[in-house]
């Protein structure tokens, strides 16, 4: 019986099309196919109403990103393949709240007051117990968004309590 439970598992032995990575990278690189495909049905805005980039380019950008990253953790699952976990671990859990919490705080308080609260518990969650870094990202993490969509993009953010203070 011991000899049975020593043999490999007979998924191990699947041709690289029937792995979970695989299937979940398809998958992934699918819809974001099909959503790139709808982005370039966008209407232009005309210059005089565009402010920062067009409203198709950061669409475009995104799933571009996405599908590159999803092709990278594909190849790197030949060389480390995905552990089989039987069940999720509490941080998943924890930070599925997060992101309910992130929604709560951004709509009704301040966007950044959420999204520093979401890095912070999530970093924290995930292993980081350093408090100057949890710190660190804590405020670091929110200028950088703010500056990148603000300054770059050219966009504004919803009014709140931090936003107030920047834009009045």
């Amino acid at each position: 019986m011991s000899n049975v439970r020593n043999k490999k598992r007979a998924s191990s032995s699947l041709p690289f099309f029937f792995k979970d990575s695989t299937i979940v990278s398809f998958v992934i690189i699918l819809i974001s196919s099909i959503l790139l495909y709808f982005t370039f049905t966008f209407d232009l805005v005309p210059p005089i109403l565009n402010r920062g980039i067009q409203p198709a380019t950061f669409p475009k950008a995104l799933l571009i990103l996405i599908i590159l990253l999803t092709l990278i953790i594909f190849f790197l699952s030949f060389k480390v393949p995905w552990k089989k976990e039987k069940k999720l671990p509490i941080q998943f859990y924890i930070t599925l709240i997060c992101f309910v919490l992130f929604l709560f705080v951004s709509k009704f308080l301040d966007f950044f007051l959420g999204i520093s609260l979401l890095s912070v518990i999530v970093s924290y969650c995930w292993g980081e117990k350093r408090l100057i870094f949890l710190i660190i990202v804590g405020i670091l993490f929110p200028i950088i968004v703010f500056i990148f969509f603000e300054t770059i993009l050219g966009l504004r953010f919803p009014p709140g309590i931090i936003t107030n203070l920047y834009y009045n």
